[in-house]
């Protein structure tokens, strides 16, 4: 019988990022220094996950520090009544011909909860020098700002607006393995059905 497998972030090679218009020429970009993430697979299948992760919403951070105390501010993300970012999922669906999934989950920002869908890009699994086993994956979206009442804004004197209300996401995640039971994991990324078997 396939046992369950607990996985959790790797901090210190993953990262989670954003990039925005601004004054409608250029993109600022963005990250969370600290989030973490309770992920349980049936054996080593990621179709089968379950994802809990939350984001510490203060430890945003643009590059620059007047900019990040805004967006900490009620005009953004609000961190002293809403300090957590989470989103949850228990539905990715099977690779498309570029080997792409879709990851559907509920995103909770600022107090309200909508659905977000997000691609997600498997780079394999592998055993670390120090024998940890570690999956990798990219996942990019994109989220209208406004829906999770993030609407701050400034009209340009040309017409247009300073902030874009389309924002992309970006992450690169890696994973840790952490439950107890000893896994021997093989990767075949040309299955034609996605699976990660347990050897």
């Amino acid at each position: 019988m396939t046992k369950e497998t607990k996985w959790s972030i790797d901090q210190t090679h993953s990262e989670i990022g954003f990039k925005v218009r601004h004054l409608m020429i250029s993109n600022v970009k963005g990250s969370f220094g600290s989030f973490d993430a309770s992920i349980y697979t049936t054996g080593t299948d990621f179709s089968t996950a379950n994802i809990d992760l939350w984001i510490d919403a203060s430890s945003v951070t643009t590059g620059n520090a007047q900019r990040d105390e805004h967006m900490k501010s009620a005009e953004f993300f609000d961190v002293a009544k809403y300090p957590e970012i989470s989103f949850t999922s228990s539905t990715i669906a099977k690779p498309d011909a570029n080997g792409n999934h879709a990851l559907w989950g509920e995103l909770t920002m600022k107090g309200e909860t909508r659905n977000l869908e997000l691609d997600v890009q498997f780079g394999g699994i592998t055993t670390d020098p120090w024998g940890n086993h570690k999956a990798g994956f990219s996942l990019s979206g994109k989220i209208l700002r406004s829906e999770w009442g993030l609407t701050w804004n400034t009209v340009l004197e040309t017409g247009g607006m300073m902030v874009s209300d389309e924002v992309f996401i970006s992450c690169e995640i890696e994973l840790l393995k952490t439950s107890a039971n000893k896994l021997t994991m093989e990767l075949d990324p040309k299955s034609s059905d996605g699976v990660l078997n347990e050897a």
